[in-house]
């Protein structure tokens, strides 16, 4: 389903649903209790309910900057074969909901991957002729060079399924895949800033114009939970002592300012201003 559309001075940013949730997030956020996350009042009703339940969401969005036209993260994909039960040989309508949001898939300039993860690639590929092809062909798909070089080396994720063989060698073997600096420019107003801990070349992405900036955060926050509380990690965090320092960093750099921080897994309304809370911080929405 179609979700939200933001500008950001002359860059229009739209998101694109996946999946939306609410409960089961506690297995990645395992400091993230019902009973902890009830304290944190401010996160009610967006993204948690009055039982301390949270809301979260598996989405992509979509840069568009006049000339180029850029998705950030693939989501899960459509017929992969994946360990968590609701991932696994899905069907959802994404790809059409693209459409209908005024970007099929030839339309699409560029994929950029904040990191490698199941929930970030999956529609880089679909199934066709019994075999994955890139969906989107006429794309540039960028990585990270040290991200590609990590999964490279470690190969399909055994948490997860076969992510590597089937959502990112394809499109590397079609010669589809740029590799490219955790800092990397992508079009005019939009670049990367590294933000590893959650995996070593994992990327959050700036965008800029006209004097207005907003922020896709990737995964190195999961839910506006850790901003209440910056040690509250996800066990698939690769570096955990590196991710919370990464958070804190980041909550200090954009904690009062204007720029608005979009949230990769933020249920509706997904984005908000972040401000100082006490000795933390809240989404202000």
């Amino acid at each position: 389903m179609t979700g939200e559309v933001w500008r950001i001075g002359d860059i229009k940013i739209t998101r694109v649903v996946e999946i939306e949730m609410a409960g089961g997030l506690s297995r990645f956020l395992p400091n993230a209790t019902r009973e902890a996350v009830r304290e944190i009042s401010w996160l009610q009703p967006h993204f948690a309910d009055a039982d301390g339940r949270m809301r979260g969401s598996i989405h992509a969005l979509i840069i568009d900057t006049g000339d180029a036209r850029i998705v950030v993260d693939t989501c899960v994909g459509n017929d992969k074969v994946r360990q968590i039960p609701a991932w696994d040989h899905m069907q959802t309508s994404f790809l059409d909901d693209m459409a209908d949001a005024g970007y099929p898939t030839p339309a699409v300039d560029a994929v950029l991957c904040t990191h490698l993860h199941v929930d970030h690639v999956g529609w880089n590929t679909r199934w066709e002729n019994d075999q994955w092809v890139p969906t989107f062909a006429n794309a540039r798909y960028l990585m990270g060079a040290d991200e590609f070089a990590f999964w490279e080396a470690r190969g399909n994720d055994e948490k997860f399924g076969t992510v590597f063989d089937d959502s990112v060698r394809p499109v590397f073997d079609a010669g589809l895949v740029d590799l490219v600096a955790t800092d990397h420019q992508v079009a005019p107003g939009v670049h990367l800033i590294p933000t590893p801990g959650h995996t070593p070349g994992h990327v959050s992405v700036m965008i800029s114009s006209r004097g207005e900036d907003a922020l896709i955060t990737g995964d190195f926050l999961h839910h506006p939970c850790q901003m209440a509380h910056p040690e509250w990690g996800a066990v698939v965090d690769e570096d955990s002592n590196q991710a919370e320092q990464t958070r804190r960093a980041m909550f200090e750099r954009f904690a009062g300012s204007p720029t608005l921080i979009i949230g990769t897994h933020f249920a509706t309304p997904t984005a908000g201003r972040l401000v100082k809370d006490g000795d933390a911080y809240r989404l202000d929405v």
